[in-house]
């Protein structure tokens, strides 16, 4: 089982504590999440403002899913809110943010809208 500190940000990417937690609870791994953005099998515009989601299929023998990653790209340099627990820190103009990661069960509707849990809005908006 991968350990949540093991998910680092690099000169690319950006990784939010939720999506970090959603690798978890999902069983992914951040080479797949980066795959899904390299190479997306569609690609929607996220729910949240400013954002892209993507996706690519992830069918097994009997079971059909697919792996959905939604993500700001070319975010300006930014300082999270002084109330925030981590002052001062920075996100690199031209990363990846990577908001969120999920797996869907099925096949999902196209150009619908998803459900984003209120704490991803928060994280969103850069209230944690």
């Amino acid at each position: 089982m991968m350990d949540i500190r093991a998910i680092k940000n690099d000169k690319s990417y950006f990784w939010t504590n939720h999506s970090k937690y959603k690798i978890l609870q999902y069983n992914l791994s951040p080479t797949a999440i980066k795959r899904v953005i390299k190479y997306p099998e569609r690609t929607e515009e996220g729910i949240a403002p400013d954002t892209t989601a993507v996706m690519k299929r992830k069918d097994g023998k009997k079971n059909k899913s697919e792996v959905w990653v939604m993500y700001q790209k070319n975010i300006k340099n930014q300082s999270r809110s002084a109330g925030s627990k981590i002052k001062n820190k920075k996100i690199s103009a031209g990363k990846i943010r990577i908001i969120s990661a999920w797996i869907y069960p099925g096949v999902s509707p196209k150009g619908k809208e998803i459900f984003i849990p209120e704490d991803v809005w928060d994280e969103i908006k850069g209230v944690t």
